[in-house]
Order: C-alpha cells, then structure tokens, then sequence
C-alpha cells in the first residue's frame, strides 16, 4: 500500500474512532459499530495501531527531551524579625504555593512587594529562556 493511500484510510479510521468515542454513554462500543457497518475487528486492529504510536511517539518525546537547566535568582532577603528560620515556620505561614513547571513557590502575607515581584519575575523569565 503507498503512503497516499495509508494515509487516507488512516485519516478515514481517526474520524471513526473519534465518533465512536463521542457516542451516547447509553451505547455499547459494539451495538455502535454494528449500526455503523463497521467491521469490529477493523475497528481495534485500527484502535490498536493508533494507540501503538501515540505509545512510540511519547517515548520517543521522554527520551529527546533535555533536563532543564537549573538556574538562580539572586534577590535580597527580608532583614525583618518576621522572616522565618526553620523550614516548620515555612510551612506554617504559607498562605499562596504558585507552581510553574518544575518550580514551586511557597509565600507568606509577610512578603514584601518588591521581594515577590522579583521572585515572579525570575520564575517566568526562566521559563521563557527555556
């Protein structure tokens, strides 16, 4: 078979398998083929070889994908009494956790302005580079 062709029955056997997913909850998989003319066994052969390469397809994105790269912020810390010391303050004054990515970020009401747009700014430039 040429690949013109695959193609063409390839794009035919999405669009089934696609309308087959959209059907009536009330509808077994099978009473929908068996109304549509479709063969079942052509049905899964087809589900079958889709899924095979969305599977190869992520694996193949898991292994070309590059770690990120780590890089810092430096900003000033609070000189305050109010900073906390230990990580069990941390977590205990936490009112907001922002997660962007690979990046967490845990703030308290005791932020200051400045302090926090210098942070935010780090984090979405970082990820812009990246």
């Amino acid at each position: 078979m040429d690949q013109l062709t695959h193609n063409v029955r390839r794009a035919n056997w999405l669009n089934i398998i696609n309308h087959c997913q959209e059907r009536p909850a009330n509808i077994i998989t099978r009473q929908w083929l068996k109304d549509n003319n479709i063969k079942e066994k052509s049905y899964y052969y087809w589900q079958r070889k889709f899924r095979k390469e969305s599977y190869d397809q992520m694996q193949l994105l898991a292994v070309t994908e590059e770690p990120a790269e780590i890089s810092f912020v430096e900003f000033a810390a609070p000189t305050s009494k109010k900073a906390a010391s230990t990580q069990d303050s941390l977590n205990s004054t936490t009112t907001a956790v922002i997660r962007h990515g690979a990046i967490t970020l845990e703030i308290s009401n005791d932020i200051s302005e400045a302090v926090l747009s210098l942070l935010l700014g780090g984090v979405f430039q970082q990820s812009e580079v990246a």
